[in-house]
């Protein structure tokens, strides 16, 4: 299924599997892709806020303001960032999903390298636990090699890291076991999360997360 935005006004579209909306659009909220015209990241995060849940949009907002790793993907900027998203939410008002795509910037972190990773800082976070760093590095005394934990606290010395499918591939196995061993190094608490631990609303990686804080002497806040 395609979606096309028209200006506002022009004559109605009816094509098979083409989903027409008709909006105002600003010419800095369109770019060119291989001769197509589209709209922007930041542009498309905002038309989103009307079909997907704020989860999904603080997913798509976290990969939209990711710093990319070249030596993978090519390119070192962010497809857009915080500022831009912002904009559109400012630019647009009256917008249909506006207040979720206002509930979703306020979750939106710079670091995340999935939507695993995203979804289960929400689940930490609503849970009640400190909000911990995104893809913080975390450096050897020395200056040596370094950690770069998928979520940390480095307060309390833990590494949460989330380990999809392709951790049962060989050679990461091997990685995963050498990052290990850089843990017990630097006195650090790894949490393994997989995918098991992601069901029921994350509860059983959240119950990970809090049962580490607390053997590293973390308390919750005592309500009056």
């Amino acid at each position: 299924m395609f979606h096309i935005i028209r200006p506002e006004g022009t004559a109605h579209l009816n094509r098979p599997h083409v989903v027409v909306h008709r909006m105002k659009l600003y010419e800095d909220e369109i770019t060119t892709l291989n001769g197509i015209r589209l709209t922007t990241p930041e542009r498309t995060w905002l038309d989103l806020a009307e079909t997907l849940s704020v989860d999904e949009l603080v997913v798509a907002g976290d990969h939209c303001v990711r710093i990319p790793r070249p030596e993978f993907e090519g390119r070192d900027k962010p497809l857009c960032t915080v500022a831009d998203l912002q904009r559109m939410i400012d630019r647009h008002k009256g917008k249909r999903g506006l207040r979720k795509a206002k509930e979703a910037i306020r979750l939106i972190r710079v670091g995340s390298d999935s939507p695993s990773e995203s979804l289960l800082r929400l689940a930490i976070v609503r849970s009640g636990l400190p909000e911990p760093e995104v893809n913080a590095p975390v450096a050897y005394s020395d200056g040596g090699r370094s950690l770069q934990p998928d979520l940390s606290y480095r307060k309390y010395k833990i590494g949460v890291e989330y380990e999809g499918a392709s951790h049962s591939d060989e050679a990461q196995i091997v990685r995963d076991i050498a990052r290990s061993e850089r843990y017990q190094e630097l006195g650090w608490t790894e949490v393994r999360i997989s995918k098991r631990h992601m069901g029921n609303d994350a509860k059983p990686a959240v119950a990970k997360v809090r049962t580490a804080l607390i053997q590293a002497g973390w308390r919750p806040e005592r309500r009056p």
